[in-house]
């Protein structure tokens, strides 16, 4: 959350969909949207699969008209991923891009 224009932010388990840990979220439903954006990275992997693609997924970026999504596989546990929510106004999405890297580098579990 210490990420400037960070709305919210969540672990999820890409398995179930459930959330492990979130913090922030205010007007935003973490639980739905990890729920839903676990869809969103199964079609994206289905896709590269397809593809036959011998490449990772580093992140991937949902804009809207006033907010960033960011989803960034864990590398260490491809059961995880980080869902982030920014406020596009607010949010220096290379740097956001950049700092989630580094917490996803660091999480242990």
């Amino acid at each position: 959350m210490q990420i400037e224009g960070a709305i919210g932010v969540c672990v999820v388990d890409s398995k179930s969909g459930m959330v492990l840990g979130k913090e922030g979220g205010g007007n935003l439903n973490l639980d739905v949207a990890a729920a839903g954006n676990t869809e969103v990275l199964r079609a994206k992997l289905k896709a590269a699969n397809s593809l036959k693609l011998k490449d990772s997924i580093e992140d991937i970026l949902i804009t809207l008209s006033s907010q960033y999504h960011l989803i960034r596989p864990v590398s260490n546990n491809p059961t995880l991923f980080i869902y982030l929510a920014l406020n596009k106004a607010q949010a220096n999405l290379a740097m956001a891009r950049y700092k989630l890297e580094q917490i996803e580098s660091d999480l242990a579990v």
